[in-house]
């Protein structure tokens, strides 16, 4: 049975162990129980299942992902061993109809937290989650990226503290909702838990962080040129009003046509808190490049907007004159 998705609003998770002498037992979710091993070889573990009160002195037979057990596993609570990462969906029936009950998912997770499988990292210096912001109205995106050999896992929970999230249709990120006032001085870091598991492996994902670390201006539009060479742009609509409070930086590039903005190789790198800049230099052909950075916080740069200057035309005008 597919393990439905949970997302844990603003409850925290409550992890209470099955069995007191079960120390690397606890249950994360309604029907989910983790089981936390040593990354070694052969090491087995016994759990104990239970298909529930209201079935005692009922004739109760399990089975394991669909398939019984040899022989059969047979009683309202029973104890099955786990070995190594062969965990599973555990499923009570009753008998002789062999009707569905009840049922238990034992995942496995390395101890310590072994966070190399399931997903991967976008760079070395960037974190398995990566989270944006557009401004300080407390709505933020994080996305993450499965490995190339586990693209079939699957989001069991997202975790985020006093704020409500809502999971991404292709299970690749995650929208949340802060409604702290903007205006008010962070005290607390945001904390971010997902749990994610390939087949019976399971592993969690924390990202922490303040808003203010993760916002990113949105590309400035409206980047235009007169007179060959001023030009200027707009704030961004999604900025945060008014710009006085909520001020901006910008950083203006140019290098030579055909080059990316983001190339080391450039002519006149600058900044500013304008937002016009003027070249007073003259190239027959070249690209302008900006971006835009809280100039308080210093947080991550908006992507660069860029326009390639228009090249010097020579007219020739002939003035003809009757006689």
């Amino acid at each position: 049975m597919q393990v439905l998705l949970l997302i844990s609003l603003s409850v925290a998770i409550c992890w209470a162990s099955s069995d007191s002498h079960q120390e690397n037992m606890e249950t994360l979710t309604d029907n989910v129980v983790v089981l936390r091993v040593p990354h070694d070889h052969g090491i087995e573990s016994r759990v104990p299942l239970t298909c529930g009160q209201a079935n005692d002195n009922m004739p109760i037979f399990w089975r394991k992902n669909g398939e019984e057990f040899t022989p059969p596993l047979e009683g309202n609570q029973v104890t099955v061993v786990v070995k190594e990462m062969d965990g599973g969906n555990y499923t009570c029936h009753l008998g002789p109809s062999k009707e569905y009950l009840n049922h238990t998912v034992i995942l496995v997770q390395l101890d310590p937290d072994n966070r190399t499988v399931i997903l991967e990292k976008s760079s070395p210096e960037e974190d398995h989650i990566h989270c944006s912001a557009p401004n300080y109205k407390g709505s933020f995106h994080c996305t993450w990226k499965k490995t190339k050999h586990r693209s079939h896992a699957s989001v069991l929970l997202v975790k985020a503290e006093r704020i409500p999230c809502e999971l991404d249709a292709d299970g690749l990120g995650v929208h949340c909702q802060d409604a702290a006032c903007p205006y008010k001085e962070e005290q607390y870091r945001i904390s971010l838990t997902v749990y994610i598991h390939s087949y019976a492996l399971l592993e969690a994902y924390t990202k922490s962080f303040y808003l203010r670390e993760i916002v990113r201006p949105a590309k400035l539009p409206n980047l235009r040129i007169s007179q060959g060479k001023n030009f200027s742009w707009d704030y961004p609509e999604s900025w945060e009003k008014p710009c006085t409070f909520f001020g901006l930086q910008f950083e203006t590039k140019v290098v030579p046509s055909g080059q990316s903005c983001h190339s080391r190789e450039y002519i006149m790198n600058d900044t500013t808190e304008q937002t016009r800049y003027e070249i007073n230099f003259k190239l027959k052909k070249y690209t302008f490049c900006v971006r835009a950075q809280d100039k308080h916080t210093h947080g991550p740069w908006s992507q660069w907007s860029h326009k390639n200057a228009p090249k010097y035309v020579h007219l020739i005008i002939f003035f003809f004159f009757a006689e």
